[in-house]
């Protein structure tokens, strides 16, 4: 019986609850003592919780006092069915006397919970959207008053809010378990625990070979079983001489098989958007435009015009396009150069007749490739992939956003170290931490299965933070922006809780085509983006080509040092048209959404105020016309050379926005390039001008009251954040499937002692003395040290 005191109850029990807290170990203690706690304090016989999966459809019972144990986690329901489901499916109290004659009563076996007549369920909140929902149950019939259901729903928002960060501190404890054997695991290969495969493949006949190799994570989970190679090259290694016709034969070959090939990706596109979603089909979209562009088709019948045999010609020219693609700077654009080469591929099969059928899996195996193409993973049965191990690519690639999509585990590894993996083999994919454990001892098995129990319920934890605020413990707003390349990732900046789009990089439409886009077709693109994230914002940062980022179409000078040249925003005002057709596909997308517009590689105010003109022309040229444009577009910068930084106070009086951008500032101060191993040493991003600099630009945006955000590879670690917001950021841009990993770590820190870690950085003149600051404030935070 319900105590009569109904507001001494919500109290007091409101009270316990929080002292029980401190007494759990992780989430599922902390869920099973609430049960037990609100079941002793309501007198009744049952209370059980029941949260929200995923998918928003399936409730689940996590934990329960009075119903049978064995149903913890196997009793799952519908929001559609049973009186729990009718709770979160009214979004409200439902209680009834007599529940197994009520019309939406469902039994289940396990739980024997037809002893039980009466039912209350009380629904779980986050942020208005259902989590879950509490129920009580007593043997005998009985009505609930008023105060109760009030005193129980008061229950209700507290447990909602302890559930979401139970989860997130039992992910962390979670997570730093996995470390803390990975770290293990490491030890007792250096210790010689696992014998490491340098030995000749032959040895391997004699015994299979232990082995744990280091790799890239790119689609979380984990996966074990055994192995299925891929191989695009042909069976036998044998060579054939290219049958050459006449220039009109090899021209209708090549055609026709261009046909094939658009019948081809028609299919994949359609086969993709029916497993996963119209947005991920557009992969095959875009290999279509490609393949109907009459610049790259041109190029190939030239080659053919000059006496190339169709074959040689395709590859000719994908070769051109694939090298193009991979000497670029920006990980997005570089890792097209597998799209073009999944172009290629389709084209030569339909030339040569290799009509490749879908390979059939009888049992699930673990895919191994050299490379894994888009047209790989459409065509295969994802059912029975289990996990995918490339040995190349880059988590920009289709391959690794599709694979993310299907949610298979997948990474990349040196080619060198899986090269000799057999069919006999068997790995554990770990897509979380970038492991790959090639047959495994027992006690590694058994630490993953452990592992994968609970994978589905750490994913869930940080879905929770999908729609929380980044917000610190002392109650700082940190704003979490996405980058984008494609149209494909705004799916994936949404699925993690993006906040808008803080740097859209516009250079991948520019770079398959074989003449500069016009208005209309920009205009389309951009407002399907700006449609999808609205209102949030959205940043469409200006041409950004030259350095490592040609056109194939546009005659570039050859320079010595490119990246120091006629690139970015100085060749976009130099040729004005380029730049007036993209403002005016900006300006007429910009009512569909919050447009922002922003200028790369600034270096003076002279720049800027030119800017401003040309694009207030365009405005103009357009109301004459009579096309809507918004009034509110927001004028901003990117801060990425030493210039840009040290005249920010005059520069930051002509823009709503400054945006630094690390990548660049950090190479442009230092004189390091990057991607050049002779100065890697030297490209430190935490060296004092670069501290300096940072600081120094948001101190100016804060004077004036303007907003300065950052972009670059810093916002994506969880301990450079910190020095960041320390430093006075506040907004970051930052590869999306990071935004929960650097929320959830913002959300446990207080921005007082990131204060006071960034001064103390910014008072050593001394990147040694830096560094080793670094590692010892890395331990105490618990994160990994170098």
């Amino acid at each position: 019986m319900i105590e009569d005191n109904a507001e001494h109850l919500g109290l007091r029990t409101l009270e316990d609850i929080s002292e029980l807290i401190l007494h759990s170990h992780d989430l599922r203690e902390t869920l099973q003592n609430i049960v037990n706690l609100v079941s002793k304090r309501t007198g009744s016989d049952v209370c059980s919780l029941y949260l929200l999966e995923k998918d928003g459809e399936t409730l689940t019972l996590y934990a329960t006092k009075g119903l049978s144990k064995g149903s913890v986690g196997k009793v799952q329901m519908n929001t559609s069915e049973g009186l729990t489901g009718l709770v979160v499916e009214q979004r409200s109290v439902v209680a009834t006397g007599n529940a197994p004659s009520h019309p939406r009563y469902k039994y289940f076996r396990e739980t024997k919970e037809e002893r039980f007549l009466s039912f209350l369920g009380i629904p779980l909140f986050e942020h208005k959207s259902p989590a879950g929902v509490i129920v009580i149950q007593t043997r005998e019939s009985r009505s609930f008053l008023p105060k109760e259901i009030s005193a129980l729903t008061t229950i209700a928002n507290q447990i909602s809010s302890i559930i979401i960060n139970a989860r997130l501190l039992d992910s962390i404890r979670k997570k730093e378990e996995e470390r803390a054997f990975f770290e293990q695991e490491l030890n007792k290969i250096k210790a010689g625990t696992l014998t490491a495969a340098q030995g000749k493949p032959q040895d391997r006949k004699k015994k299979k070979y232990q082995l744990m190799v280091r790799c890239v994570a790119v689609s979380p989970g984990f996966s074990w079983g055994k192995v299925s190679i891929i191989n695009h090259t042909t069976a036998s290694n044998q060579f054939s001489l290219e049958k050459v016709g006449s220039r009109a034969e090899e021209k209708k070959r090549f055609l026709l098989a261009v046909e094939k090939a658009k019948i081809q990706t028609l299919y994949l596109e359609k086969r993709v958007a029916e497993s996963l979603s119209k947005e991920d089909a557009a992969i095959f979209h875009t290999h279509l435009m490609i393949l109907e562009d009459r610049g790259f088709l041109s190029k190939i019948l030239e080659r053919i015009e000059n006496d190339f045999g169709a074959i040689h010609a395709v590859d000719d020219v994908v070769e051109s396009y694939v090298e193009a693609f991979s000497r670029m700077e920006d990980p997005y654009l570089r890792e097209r150069s597998a799209d073009m080469k999944d172009i290629g591929r389709r084209i030569s099969d339909s030339l040569t007749g290799n009509n490749r059928t879908p390979a059939k899996f009888r049992e699930k195996k673990v895919l191994v490739a050299r490379e894994i193409l888009p047209s790989d993973l459409a065509s295969l049965d994802h059912d029975k992939i289990l996990g995918i191990i490339s040995g190349s690519g880059d988590v920009n690639s289709h391959a690794s956003i599709m694979a993310k999509s299907l949610g298979i585990p997948a990474v990349i590894a040196k080619w060198d170290d899986i090269r000799n993996i057999s069919n006999r083999d068997e790995v554990i994919v770990d897509g979380n931490t970038g492991c790959l454990y090639l047959n495994p001892d027992q006690k590694v098995k058994d630490e993953y299965e452990r592992l994968s129990l609970d994978f589905n319920l750490k994913r869930r934890e940080l879905d929770v933070l999908r729609d929380e605020p980044a917000i610190t413990l002392d109650g700082v707003k940190v704003r979490l922006q996405a980058n984008i390349a494609l149209f494909n990732d705004v799916k994936v900046a949404l699925a993690n809780g993006a906040e808008g789009i803080g740097l859209y990089r516009t250079e991948f439409p520019y770079m398959v085509r074989s003449n500069f886009p016009d208005r209309n077709d920009l205009v389309r693109l951009y407002r399907k983006v700006l449609e999808e994230f609205a209102p949030r914002p959205v940043t469409i940062r200006t041409l950004d080509i030259g350095g490592d980022k040609k056109l194939p179409y546009f005659p570039h000078p050859l320079e010595e040092n490119p990246f120091m040249g006629w690139r970015s925003i100085r060749l976009s005002l130099e040729q004005r048209d380029i730049l007036r057709e993209q403002l005016a596909g900006i300006l007429l997308a910009s009512p569909f959404g919050t447009t922002r517009v922003m200028f790369p590689l600034i270096t003076a105010v002279d720049e800027v105020r030119l800017l401003k003109n040309i694009l207030g022309e365009v405005r103009k040229e357009l109301t004459e016309a009579g096309h809507p444009v918004a009034d509110d577009i927001k004028i901003g910068i990117m801060v990425e050379v030493p210039a840009a930084v040290q005249t920010a106070k005059f520069l930051v009086q002509e823009v709503d926005f400054f945006s630094i951008g690390t990548n660049d500032l950090i190479q442009y101060t230092l004189a390091a390039d990057r991607n050049n191993l002779k100065v890697q040493q030297y490209y430190d991003p935490f060296h004092p001008s670069v501290l300096q600099s940072i600081r120094n630009v948001a101190l100016v945006g804060k004077k004036a009251g303007k907003p300065v955000s950052l972009c670059g590879e810093m916002a994506s670690d969880p301990f450079s954040a910190m020095i960041l917001l320390g430093l006075g950021i506040t907004e970051f841009s930052l590869s999306a499937p990071s935004i929960p990993v650097i929320k959830s770590f913002l959300r446990t820190i207080y921005q007082r002692d990131a204060e006071d870690i960034a001064t103390r950085l910014l008072e050593l003149g001394s990147t040694r003395e830096i560094q080793e600051q670094i590692q010892a404030l890395k331990k105490t935070f618990g994160l990994p040290t170098t």
